[in-house]
């Protein structure tokens, strides 16, 4: 079975290149975080987890054109608390 990575902060799966991952304060690619919520060793945008589902949402639809936004909403509310930024809140 084939692991997927996620980001652990938007959970966007990260695939197998380096190009997803974002970096760390010494210029080396995280291994938890997307380009797009993490550089240069901090996250590139200080939110909530609701604030996060919110920005996610639409995305989300836009790749699952079945799915509706409160669906995408709903998933992400059960997902998100178990993502490495926001499981200890």
């Amino acid at each position: 079975m084939n692991d997927i990575r996620y980001c652990q902060s938007c959970g966007m799966p990260m695939g197998e290149s380096n190009e997803m991952y974002g970096t760390n304060f010494d210029g080396s690619k995280s291994e938890d975080y997307c380009k797009y919520c993490f550089a240069n060793g901090e996250f590139t945008e200080d939110c909530t987890m609701e604030q996060m589902i919110e920005s996610c949402v639409p995305h989300m639809v836009g790749a699952n054109k079945n799915m509706s936004q409160e669906e995408a909403r709903k998933i992400m509310k059960e997902f998100f608390p178990t993502l490495k930024r926001w499981n200890n809140i």
